[in-house]
């Protein structure tokens, strides 16, 4: 089947990685599968044109507003997979979230990586139901084996033995969504009690004008350091030597760097289970106080599944991330 997938392919996002993932996925089980950027094409009437000429038989779109609005009234059958701030904010928009259920009335179906996007999807649109599948998001992960933890923490001008250290490491592009400015004042504070505790922000720079006021930021806050973009290899070789992970995205449908980080420390997925395989906080002195126990858990009392204290990770989120 040749297929039409449609989807917003900003550099450094993660509705990018998602879509390539499933294009791959799809061509692999022998479809053919054109993927497009959403932000290419202005109204619906401009993909039909595409139809025809492409002899495209049916079509997807990641995104229910983004992507799927550019589907309607198309004379091909197409389905819709939930991309985060569909079902997390423009729901939350009158007109949008009227658009949004229109679509999902046209849809062949519908996918939703977790129940809980399930269940907000089908509180907001009833008619939906029994169109709307849960499948859990896949993911892979290939650390560097010659990466050097001393050398990544040379560069990022750490200059203590590793041994000692407690690094806490957020991967994200630098964009207001992924709020990395939210930790960097209380992480500060922690340092200066204890200098062997550091954040590090690790991500492109997506956001020019953001990218300064993080810049900025950043350099006025001892004991948290920014690094630049890293291949995914490295990013999973850090993720590995860490002390833990933390995600304080504003509004996230699922996040790539705690999915990789689960499968790069288990070699499965597995639920971010609060005070169990993870933390989930919802404010931030909640999340220091957490952070803190964490830092002085022992071995023998780290939480059941994780074998090791380098295996204890951290992830943060104003609601539970489900894999």
């Amino acid at each position: 089947m040749r297929i039409l997938f449609l989807a917003v392919l900003r550099a450094h996002t993660g509705n990018a990685v998602t879509a390539a993932r499933i294009r791959d996925h799809l061509e692999a089980v022998g479809h053919t599968c054109i993927l497009k950027d959403a932000l290419d094409f202005e109204s619906s009437s401009a993909v039909a044109g595409l139809i025809g000429p492409e002899k495209f038989e049916a079509a997807l779109a990641l995104h229910l507003y983004r992507g799927g609005r550019l589907l309607q009234g198309l004379q091909i059958p197409f389905g819709i997979i939930f991309g985060g701030t569909d079902i997390n904010e423009d729901i939350n928009h009158e007109e949008k979230k009227q658009i949004m259920g229109i679509i999902l009335e046209e849809a062949r179906f519908a996918v939703a990586f977790t129940e809980s996007m399930k269940e907000m999807a089908l509180n907001k649109w009833p008619h939906a139901k029994g169109k709307i599948h849960v499948q859990n998001q896949g993911i892979s992960t290939m650390p560097n084996v010659t990466f050097n933890w001393n050398t990544f923490l040379q560069s990022a001008e750490i200059n203590q033995r590793a041994d000692n250290l407690h690094i806490f490491i957020l991967i994200c592009g630098l964009r207001r969504v992924k709020d990395p400015l939210y930790l960097v004042d209380a992480f500060s504070e922690w340092h200066r009690e204890e200098p062997n505790v550091y954040m590090v922000i690790v991500g492109p720079e997506v956001d020019p004008v953001f990218t300064r006021e993080v810049k900025a930021r950043v350099k006025r806050a001892a004991g948290v350091q920014l690094i630049g973009e890293m291949s995914r290899e490295d990013l999973h070789a850090i993720v590995k030597n860490c002390f833990a992970v933390v995600n304080s995205s504003i509004s996230e449908g699922m996040s790539a760097a705690v999915l990789e980080l689960c499968l790069t420390l288990r070699g499965s997925i597995w639920s971010i289970l609060d005070r169990d395989t993870g933390v989930v906080c919802c404010f931030l002195f909640q999340l220091i106080l957490q952070m803190r126990k964490l830092r002085q858990t022992r071995i023998s009392d780290l939480p059941r599944g994780h074998i090791t204290s380098k295996c204890l990770r951290l992830s943060l989120n104003s609601q539970e991330e489900s894999f």
